[in-house]
């Protein structure tokens, strides 16, 4: 028996690759196909199934494309109802692959359809159980996505995740592990782990949500207490996964179409293209292309592109750090952002090369700012409300980076002010937005509030500048 977790930090992601004998079977694959194919290839193994534990909301599943690269099955629990050939498992049915088995266990909450599968050992046992979105590690799956879909509201379906999880999960085996679909960072869940596995007894004993004395009542309040709204993109990846997409194959072309300086700037001139900036954030804000964006590939890349480009059928054309073109495409599909039409040949520095124009970001060290900052300062933070109200800077105004887009009008467009979120990654996608809309006033704070915390302006007060919308 072989059980792999392939997880994608990115995306906060976890993928299962199963082998027994000679077979081999596949847990909720990413887009990618490849990293799939070339595992059973190495091991001589052939994947007879490929198991979606619910309608993914955050990622585009590769179940279409391995399944016609394979043959294998797909499959879903009950109440799935794609719109490609696949197996509609009942609850309590078993699947055998090689010497194993794994038990097929509907667990509705996040969404109806949404299943588990306990993997059993030789010697009959429960071994693992693949828990998808329905048991995180220190958290269950939110149960507000599937509301429309199911004609419920988010109190229902966490009733309805409530007795999934005490008929069906908590009497397990302590020792059963437990492999969930997601960990920190992921907008699945609220309060996940950065641990990517678990056991049964460590949840019963940690997760807040699988508490003894935790009626269902008391469990439907403290699991929808403080959900932010889903990034927009979620319904639009559903429906790719159940609907099916354009191969992998296609859009990898397309997106690594190589152009020159002229065309790219052809391109970059019409209104419905975007221009997307790849590189590291500290790279980008020495130079960039005017009106560019900036989501760098060394962060929750996938994710961000996902909650602040609003139309997945948007056109983008890139700039990335040479090498990197591959990378950035596959990452954007992994989202359903299909349409990338082309990449910058030769970077940045092909641009500089034709000495076209250039803008740049103003960056201050927060020690700097400690020494400048007065009454009239006004600091805007972009990280989460739960990171603000944990901690932040007196008289700092919030403004998360999640919802610019709704909340472009709460930041000045003719006053300086200076812009922060937890380490720079964020506050910088943040300024090259308001870059790209006219605002030209933004100083952005290096190392964002970890430097900050280290000053003495982490705790004084100072009042929010009268200019402050």
């Amino acid at each position: 028996m072989k059980i792999e977790q392939i997880y994608t930090g990115c995306l906060a992601q976890g993928a299962y690759y199963l082998v027994s004998d000679n077979e081999a079977v596949i847990i909720d694959p990413l887009r990618e196909i490849e990293p799939y194919l070339e595992r059973a290839k190495r091991d001589g193994v052939q994947i007879k199934y490929i198991l979606e534990t619910h309608f993914h909301a955050d990622f585009v599943s590769g179940h279409v494309d391995l399944a016609k690269a394979t043959g294998a099955t797909i499959v879903y629990g009950p109440n799935a109802s794609p719109s490609f050939d696949f197996h509609s498992a009942k609850d309590g049915e078993f699947l055998h692959f090689g010497a194993l088995k794994i038990e097929v266990l509907h667990t509705p909450g996040h969404t109806m359809e949404s299943t588990c599968f306990l993997l059993y050992n030789k010697e009959g046992n429960p071994e693992a159980l693949f828990s998808g979105d329905t048991l995180f590690i220190g958290d269950v799956g939110r149960p507000d996505l599937a509301q429309k879909a199911a004609s419920m509201t988010q109190e229902e379906l966490a009733g309805l995740l409530y007795d999934s999880l005490r008929s069906k999960i908590m009497t397990l085996p302590d020792a059963v592990t437990v492999y969930p679909a997601h960990g920190a960072g992921s907008a699945c869940g609220k309060n996940m782990s950065k641990e990517t596995v678990s056991t049964i007894g460590e949840q019963k004993a940690m997760n807040y949500a699988l508490r003894a004395d935790m009626d269902k009542v008391e469990f439907v309040n403290e699991v929808i207490d403080g959900l932010l709204p889903p990034p927009g993109y979620f319904g639009m990846n559903v429906a790719m996964n159940k609907q099916g997409y354009e191969s992998i194959t296609e859009v990898m072309k397309r997106g690594l179409t190589p152009l020159s300086v002229r065309e790219f700037e052809v391109l970059a001139n019409e209104e419905d293209v975007l221009m997307l900036d790849t590189r590291p954030s500290g790279i980008f804000t020495a130079g960039f292309i005017p009106n560019s964006i900036s989501i760098g590939l060394d962060g929750q890349f996938a994710p961000w592109v996902g909650a602040l480009i609003t139309n997945i059928e948007q056109k983008i054309i890139l700039i990335t750090e040479e090498g990197q073109e591959e990378e950035s495409v596959k990452r954007l599909s992994r989202v359903g952002y299909d349409k990338t039409i082309g990449f910058l040949k030769g970077g940045f520095n092909a641009w500089l090369a034709e000495n076209k124009e250039v803008d740049t970001i103003s960056r201050i060290t927060a020690e700097t700012l400690e020494k400048t900052i007065d009454a009239k300062t006004l600091v805007i933070d972009v990280r989460k409300p739960g990171e603000f109200e944990a901690e932040h800077m007196e008289g700092a105004k919030s403004i998360p980076l999640d919802f610019i887009n709704e909340l472009m009008g709460e930041f000045p467009k003719n006053d300086p002010f200076v812009l922060h979120c937890a380490g720079g990654y964020r506050s910088v996608i943040a300024a090259s937005i308001l870059k790209s809309r006219g605002y030209n006033s933004i100083i952005d704070v290096i190392g964002g509030f970890s430097a900050i915390a280290k000053t003495s302006i982490a705790t004084t007060k100072f009042t929010c500048s009268s200019n402050a919308k």
